[in-house]
């Protein structure tokens, strides 16, 4: 079996028993260990990467950051190295995957250098900060994280197994590997649903499945979009099927499934051959009812589940939103088609339904018509809803065309 190496990322100025009893385990499996010091001050056994060699990528000295004592300057500056030095020891082959054991700070020292390495590589963070938030730290990553349970400082009876159980994980994912089954690459495709645009993902994932393509779906919950603009970025997917471009209502006015400013502009930029449309711009999402903020409370809400509320997006604010999907279109480099459903764009936003809106839908596709320049995007109109399979069809042939301009 080939010799497996572990970059093992840590604070050894301050922490060195812990960090030579997990590279005792790493070697007693049969993994080697890089061991890279993150610390400010002397480590106190000889490290394979020296903190010199990590600042040194951010273009700051050690003796500028000990002379600075500056705890947040010295974190930033570390992380800054870190994500510029790990891609390239991994790229030269130093290491096949990376664990880092700290609390809030050695975390962050961690976390942008792990999310820089192609998804795949394994990433583990044990840490104190692993039983909240952690999207900061794990961002559009593979990352694993494992609570600490203990603070990892010492070597404790807790900490001892906590540190065994995290070796023994790393251990498995670099040397157990299943043999691929042998198959045809096939286009990948990356599509995204809502639950109220499922039946449309699902009706087109079915089609480009049985026409040879592979269909990875992403949920449009902040993340699900991030993610996928993400691999879009990373020249993972071949086309996109972008139906489902809810969370621009969430950024715009002000929910909670949010994807930042960047969403709907990977694979425009790329040049990548996308088919959009407007799916679910018809609500904004919030957690349970009583977390409506106040100035919505007499707005048109629909109580989804027992956690999400639903708010129905005004006629202004779908004016709104046809300026930044048309700011967004406006970008691409290669080809794209706009699909408007225009019998309704989600499950609820259908005659009958609760947020069916034929006057709030209108101004989206008005503005969208009006605002999009672009000679690279064709705006498709179509006489259905977006949940239609005659529509969700009508898309996948669109993309596939598209792919084999």
């Amino acid at each position: 079996m080939e010799t497996k190496t572990v970059a093992l990322v840590g604070t050894f100025d301050t922490k060195g028993e812990e960090y030579l009893y997990i590279r005792n385990l790493f070697h007693e499996v049969g993994i080697q260990t890089l061991t890279i010091h993150t610390g400010v001050f002397a480590p106190q056994f000889k490290p394979d990467v020296s903190n010199e060699e990590v600042v040194k990528e951010a273009n700051v000295t050690i003796e500028e950051l000990v002379e600075k004592k500056d705890r947040a300057y010295a974190t930033e500056v570390l992380a800054k190295g870190m994500e510029k030095l790990i891609p390239k020891l991994y790229k030269d082959g130093k290491f096949d995957g990376i664990i880092s054991f700290g609390g809030s700070g050695g975390t962050s020292l961690a976390a942008k250098a792990m999310q820089a390495l192609p998804i795949g590589v394994p990433k583990l963070m044990v840490s104190t900060m692993a039983g909240g938030d952690i999207s900061p730290y794990v961002g559009t990553s593979d990352i694993m994280m494992m609570p600490s349970i203990v603070d990892v400082a010492g070597l404790n009876s807790i900490s001892m197994q906590i540190f065994k159980n995290a070796v023994f994980a790393m251990s498995g994912m670099l040397h157990f590997e299943v043999e691929e089954r042998k198959h045809e690459k096939k286009p990948l495709i990356a599509a995204t649903m809502f639950g109220v645009t499922t039946p449309a993902v699902n009706f087109a994932r079915e089609y480009l499945e049985e026409r040879g393509y592979e269909v990875l779906v992403f949920h449009a919950t902040g993340s699900g979009g991030k993610t996928m603009e993400a691999l879009v970025s990373s020249g993972y997917i071949d086309g996109v099927l972008d139906l489902t471009t809810t969370e621009w209502a969430d950024e715009l006015v002000g929910g909670v499934l949010k994807a930042g400013e960047h969403r709907l502009e990977a694979a425009g930029l790329a040049g990548i051959p996308q088919v959009v449309s407007v799916g679910a711009l018809d609500m904004v999402n919030f957690g349970p009812i009583d977390t409506v903020p106040e100035k919505f409370k007499d707005r048109l809400l629909y109580k989804h589940n027992p956690t999400v509320t639903l708010m129905r997006t005004t006629k202004k604010e779908n004016q709104l939103l046809g300026n930044k999907l048309a700011e967004k279109l406006n970008m691409a480099k290669g080809k794209t088609t706009l699909l408007l459903p225009l019998k309704g764009i989600s499950g609820i936003d259908v005659d009958g339904e609760i947020f069916y809106g034929p006057e709030e839908d209108e101004q989206l596709f008005i503005t969208l018509k009006k605002q999009v320049t672009n000679d690279k995007v064709t705006i498709i109109e179509r006489e259905e809803a977006i949940n239609e399979k005659a529509f969700a069809e009508f898309a996948a042939q669109e993309l596939i065309d598209l792919l084999k301009k």
